[in-house]
């Protein structure tokens, strides 16, 4: 039987097969092999002496490392302008993490009502790039038929900054309270830490993963050279400069500084990926 793993403790494994979940153990080979049966492998189980087991590991699409989860192919990235306050940076790594690891990106705009009719423009440059936004208010409801649309044949991730709504919104979702929900520190106006562990959450015909909130992310393991494809507005121009290697940074005629010239690549978003190429760069000349 096939099947995916949805939670594991303990070297316990609870796979979904159909209509039901099988409590499961794996194989020692895994161990010996370095291999761990992780939320969100797609395995294979066989049933001895009323006990599942799980016989193989088939081969993953991706691996997120925080939270500890296999095959995710979307993520909602939850954020919000006020309470807690944007921060713009941190919103551009999400997106460069989701990039990297193949996700399709639904922008998840969250507590709507605290916006003025302008706020709503600040987020133009993110869907002039491609990027799919939905506008949420996790406690009345609103938007969130909509997002549930999108969450049929899928594994979805959520990722944001804590405190902006992803477990309230996790919840809205699939009916009833899974995760626990956290007050906004008003002294840190962050919000607490509320999810401990991964665990795939069935939800019309797809899963959810909830994930812990972050405040600062680690990109250092991306390659430089890697950063470019992160960015989806470079693709166009990627291959159509004078230096077939070029990384857009000191480069002359750079096609795509002189689409950020023509306004037709966000010059913050440039700035933002130039900020990061060389904090990588920095890195890789403190490690010799």
């Amino acid at each position: 039987m096939r099947g995916i793993i949805t939670k594991g403790i303990g070297g316990l494994y609870f796979v979904s097969v159909g209509d039901s979940i099988l409590k499961c153990k794996a194989r020692g080979k895994f161990r010996y092999n370095g291999l761990t049966p992780t939320v969100g492998d797609e395995v294979k189980i066989s049933i001895n002496n009323d006990e599942g087991v799980i016989e193989k590991i088939f081969e993953r699409k991706n691996e997120l490392i925080r939270p500890v989860v296999a095959n995710v192919t979307q993520a909602f990235v939850v954020i919000t302008l006020k309470n807690p306050k944007l921060n713009m940076d941190l919103l551009n790594k999400f997106l460069i993490l989701c990039e990297y690891n193949n996700l399709n990106i639904v922008l998840c705009v969250n507590k709507i009502d605290l916006f003025s009719e302008k706020d709503f423009l600040k987020f133009d440059a993110f869907k002039n790039i491609g990027y799919e936004i939905i506008y949420t208010n996790a406690m009345t409801g609103r938007g969130i038929e909509k997002l549930k649309s999108k969450v049929d044949n899928n594994i979805s991730v959520f990722c944001g900054p804590s405190g902006v709504g992803k477990s309230t919104l996790l919840n809205a979702l699939v009916g009833e309270q899974i995760m626990k929900t956290g007050n906004i520190s008003s002294k840190l106006k962050r919000g607490k830490h509320t999810t401990r562990h991964s665990e795939l959450i069935k939800c019309s015909e797809g899963y959810l993963v909830d994930t812990p909130g972050f405040s600062s992310l680690d990109i250092s393991f991306i390659d430089e050279t890697e950063l470019q494809y992160c960015f989806p507005e470079f693709r166009p121009y990627i291959g159509m400069c004078k230096f077939s290697n070029c990384i857009h940074y000191k480069e002359p005629d750079c096609c795509v500084k002189q689409a950020v010239m023509g306004n037709n690549i966000c010059k913050e978003r440039f700035d933002f990926y130039i900020k990061t190429l060389e904090e990588l760069k920095n890195r890789r000349s403190n490690k010799w």
